[in-house]
């Protein structure tokens, strides 16, 4: 199945979404790093007029969101099975809805936190891509990722973190499907934080 659903990168570096999904999808989201795909599979059939693209590059994950895939027979989903700032970096302005990045890997070491998928570039590279008004979803159950993120969000001009009070960070809302890494952070005796942030509209100036 795969080398149906994966995207490969035109010569030309621009993708086209409506040419990965057809003119039928009225939206498209992104999962950055999907994982075993259980959260990326259940929105895809929530949301069948969706055009979902989920980046992963171990084989794992992505044998088995391929058997979720066909168990639930989905048709909207399209694999990324490489580096997810190579996608970001080819979409067009302003075409993607939603974003998630759920769990990432902290990479808690020092030396190490350049590894990190939530960056000044990265958040640079989503605002281009992200629709004004759009949503970026971030999961982490890592206190001091959580520090880093809130960091690099708060500082964005483009970003508007939407918690105004601790319920809202703390609990998953009803919408968010849930995944093992959450169930493996609460078994461990971590808090995961549930992270909503809004893409704010562009200025004139910003274009």
């Amino acid at each position: 199945m795969l080398p149906r659903l994966a995207i490969n990168l035109p010569p030309s570096g621009r993708l086209d979404t409506a040419g990965l999904f057809g003119d039928a999808r009225f939206s498209t989201w992104l999962e950055i790093g999907f994982g075993g795909g259980e959260h990326l599979a259940q929105l895809a059939e929530q949301h069948p007029q969706t055009g979902f693209i989920g980046c992963e590059v171990f084989e794992n994950g992505i044998v088995k969101l391929l058997a979720q895939i066909e168990r639930r027979r989905l048709d909207n989903i399209r694999i990324f099975p490489d580096d997810a700032r190579l996608i970001i970096a080819a979409l067009p302005t302003a075409s993607v809805d939603r974003v998630f990045i759920l769990f990432p890997d902290p990479w808690p070491k020092r030396r190490q936190h350049k590894r990190r998928i939530v960056s000044h570039a990265t958040l640079d590279g989503l605002a281009e891509i992200m629709t004004d008004d759009a949503e970026l979803r971030i999961a982490t159950d890592d206190a001091g990722y959580l520090s880093w993120i809130l960091e690099h969000i708060t500082a964005h001009p483009a970003f508007e973190w939407l918690a105004r009070r601790p319920a809202d960070w703390r609990g998953r809302p009803p919408d968010w499907p849930p995944t093992r890494y959450e169930a493996k952070a609460r078994a461990a005796g971590r808090q995961p934080a549930f992270l909503r942030i809004r893409r704010r509209p562009r200025t004139t100036v910003e274009g």
